[in-house]
């Protein structure tokens, strides 16, 4: 019996022994195959253009095997940590990709490597099922109507030129009349316009129904009354990765980039 037992014991310490000296190995080998690429390139703009260089950056990324990370949203947010890594800037128009060279990040933006990507329309959005029947910008100018507007990041003005593109002093002088509220930025507006349905209308671009087609209908703008602002990018000075953000660049020109800009109610060359 004795014999028996210590021949039992032997081979069964010996396999805890293996399978204790495995299981690390294991792990390990786990932790490598789930570990998330690196990331290598870091692009930062404002919030427009945001879904659809998210979802470009994460299909090049997957083409790749790399990350290109998105940092969307005002200017103040991010500017800082861009000086200090970003590889590529992106704009919501072509003064506020100039407004990034001259004051708001200067010298980071190797201005020779500028591109314009896409444009995008004004829109008229209106809250689902479009209880005041608003059919285009002259409804705007009605009495009762209580309009959400945007005067900055990329907007300076929009308002006044949708306005004003037929020369009529009536309907500039109308809308401005049932402006409710001007956001510093777009994302200011939607958390107004979600959080305060006294609005009847949101001027804004196509994309931001787009991006949160749940809150509002759209209405297309008059094509007399419509005005376009750009996405555009840039590499910077600092970046280490150049070719590759001339590559990532490239990608958002690409047959497969315009279809995703496309998608997010861009418009495309």
């Amino acid at each position: 019996m004795k014999r028996t037992a210590i021949s039992f014991i032997f081979p069964t310490a010996l396999a805890v022994l293996l399978i204790a000296s495995f299981v690390p190995s294991a792990f390990a080998q786990q932790a490598v195959s789930t570990q998330k690429p690196a990331i290598i390139l870091k692009a930062y703009g404002p919030g427009g253009p945001g879904p659809a260089m998210r979802e470009a950056a994460k299909v090049f990324g997957a083409k790749k095997g790399i990350m290109v990370e998105i940092t969307a949203g005002p200017a103040p947010m991010w500017k800082d940590q861009a000086m200090k890594n970003a590889d590529l800037i992106f704009s919501g128009s072509e003064y506020m990709m100039t407004d990034f060279v001259r004051k708001d990040i200067p010298g980071l933006i190797d201005a020779a490597t500028i591109r314009t990507l896409y444009l995008r329309p004004s829109a008229i959005l209106v809250r689902p099922g479009n209880p005041k029947g608003i059919k285009g910008v002259r409804d705007l100018a009605k009495p009762g109507m209580k309009i959400l507007v945007v005067e900055g990041a990329g907007q300076v003005g929009m308002w006044e030129d949708v306005a004003g593109r037929t020369g009529s002093v009536k309907l500039v002088d109308g809308i401005r009349r049932n402006i409710g509220s001007s956001a510093a930025n777009s994302g200011e507006a939607k958390k107004i316009w979600n959080s305060d349905m006294s609005y009847d209308v949101w001027l804004i671009w196509t994309i931001w129904q787009k991006e949160s087609p749940a809150s509002a209908d759209l209405v297309n703008t008059e094509p007399e009354n419509t005005i376009y602002r750009s996405c555009g990018i840039a590499l910077t000075n600092r970046s280490e990765q150049r070719a590759l953000a001339k590559e990532f660049a490239d990608f958002l020109q690409s047959p497969e980039g315009k279809t995703i800009f496309v998608k997010w109610g861009w418009i495309a060359p």
